[in-house]
């Protein structure tokens, strides 16, 4: 996928240097554990978490609660060809507008609320691969705070614990007060055909 483009929903393989990101990835848990795996069912999270759950020893969980902003008719459009005017609408109300065939931020932030119930009432450590829009939703609730969706996203490849007391150069941990489950590790998984890092764009340019 060329670089600017909107592939939210888009379901596309992963990026050629997926095996060594995916490795990269492993190496960055390594000590995290036992977990439950949690996933978005796209291809490009897919094979990220069954290399995965080979270091963990268990099946991952795949979960439509997961997958990222579903953006309809703006999907595999470049975003310098959808219309200025609409584009200021989304950023104007981003809760509320949706592309057209899309959902709204709201329905992203209901959908992956109940999956951090679901955390929450199970009280496990788990590791959720996912995409720069419901991993930015799940960190806000993990910490108790307000749900930003422009707040930036993590990076593609990237990995961040929560509520974990080890910190490592490459993982940013912070506390969850208490708010889900003993300890999550996100694991941004955006590993897309094309340039990695060009994508969403609600946030500034995520995969």
């Amino acid at each position: 996928m060329a670089p600017g483009i909107c592939y939210g929903r888009l379901d596309l393989p992963l990026h050629a240097d997926a095996q060594e990101q995916t490795a990269r990835v492993i190496g960055l848990l390594s000590g995290f554990g036992p977990a439950t795996l949690h996933a978005s069912p796209a291809l490009r999270c897919r094979g990220v978490a069954e290399g995965l759950a080979a270091a963990y020893g268990s099946a991952p969980q795949f979960d439509d609660r997961l997958l990222e902003m579903d953006f309809g008719a703006w999907e595999g459009v470049a975003w310098d060809d959808v219309p200025r005017a609409a584009l200021d609408r989304w950023a104007a109300d981003l809760q509320g507008f949706a592309a057209p065939g899309g959902e709204t931020g709201a329905a992203l932030v209901a959908r992956v609320s109940a999956f951090h119930q679901d955390l929450v009432t199970s009280g496990r450590d788990c590791v959720v691969v996912s995409h720069g829009g419901p991993l930015k939703v799940l960190r806000a609730l993990l910490a108790g705070g307000a749900v930003d969706l422009l707040a930036p996203s993590m990076p593609i490849g990237g990995v961040e614990i929560v509520s974990s007391e080890r910190e490592q150069a490459e993982q940013d941990a912070f506390r969850d007060q208490g708010r889900g489950a003993q300890h999550v590790a996100g694991v941004a998984a955006d590993l897309a055909g094309g340039e990695a890092g060009e994508g969403e764009g609600y946030d500034g340019g995520d995969g």
